[in-house]
């Protein structure tokens, strides 16, 4: 299948991500979101990102203005049903994915591809939801989108070559270094990744070290650019515990089990960057 018109469905910190690798590549792109204002504040978002590139003169500001005016938005997620490949990437929730998918499903046309930005929920179940199994597959981009060119592809039991080679093919073609992986909890990076995190929690938890020590130890130690509690707070520390969730009830194994001092924070809305506190002050 030939990919020309994209869909994204979340203008979150992903969405806006992905809306802006696509619209920067030459491809329209349609951004829905449930809240005009969250549609506002993920434009804003590319235009800020956009100008820095303008600024460091990795773009022109003809460019800029190009790739913004391929973005349109709509606050009906079916307004993205009519591209080619709609990329859902909204919140971690198995629920309300699965509505979205269904939804997504019975809007979109018969040949369209259905992705998931899912950081750690099963493609296969994901799939199920559809009437085109075939067509749907996991597109695990990084934050921040624009810069990270790891994308993980992740087939569900049912998802087709021609699926795979379609998508395989447009990652690479918005610069993006494409990896096949199979359908499992976490799939590749967030199993290994996510732990680690999480025992940085239970290390600070535990009161072996301050997070700043903690992050201080693991760049040093470890030749990391950035600290595990820091990276969390980049991340958001509700999607690292709906991460380890995933995990811990897919393998049902304890060393997935999400730190107390996680649960905790989350339970007080202290989500990282975005909340503007997480085990650090923003």
């Amino acid at each position: 299948m030939d990919i020309k018109t994209i869909g994204v469905v979340g203008a979150g910190t992903m969405g806006n991500g992905i809306a802006q690798a696509f619209a920067v590549a030459g491809f329209p792109v349609t951004m829905t979101d449930v809240a005009q204002a969250a549609l506002d504040r993920g434009l804003k978002t590319v235009d800020a990102s956009l100008e820095r590139l303008v600024k460091k003169e990795k773009m022109t500001a003809a460019d800029k203005a190009a790739a913004l005016a391929r973005i349109r938005t709509a606050t009906k997620a079916e307004a993205a049903a009519a591209a080619d490949l709609v990329i859902e990437a909204a919140t971690e929730n198995l629920d309300l994915k699965l509505r979205l998918f269904a939804a997504l499903d019975a809007a979109a046309k018969p040949e369209a591809i259905i992705a998931s930005n899912t950081s750690s929920i099963s493609i296969t179940r994901l799939a199920a939801a559809t009437q085109r199994p075939a067509q749907v597959i996991g597109m695990h981009f990084f934050n921040p989108v624009p810069v990270m060119q790891l994308v993980e592809l992740i087939r569900g039991l049912a998802t087709s070559d021609a699926t795979y080679a379609a998508v395989e093919a447009i990652a690479k073609r918005i610069g993006k270094a494409p990896v096949k992986v199979k359908n499992s909890p976490g799939f590749v990076v967030n199993r290994m990744l996510c732990p680690m995190i999480n025992e940085a929690i239970f290390a600070l938890g535990e009161g072996l070290a301050t997070a700043a020590e903690i992050d201080e130890a693991m760049k040093l130690g470890c030749n990391h650019p950035i600290g595990p509690l820091a990276l969390c707070d980049m991340i958001g520390l509700d999607v690292e515990l709906a991460v380890m969730n995933v995990l811990y009830e897919g393998f049902k194994d304890s060393k997935y089990r999400p730190a107390p001092l996680l649960v905790e924070m989350v339970e007080a809305g202290y989500l990282g960057r975005k909340t503007g506190r997480g085990f650090y002050p923003y």
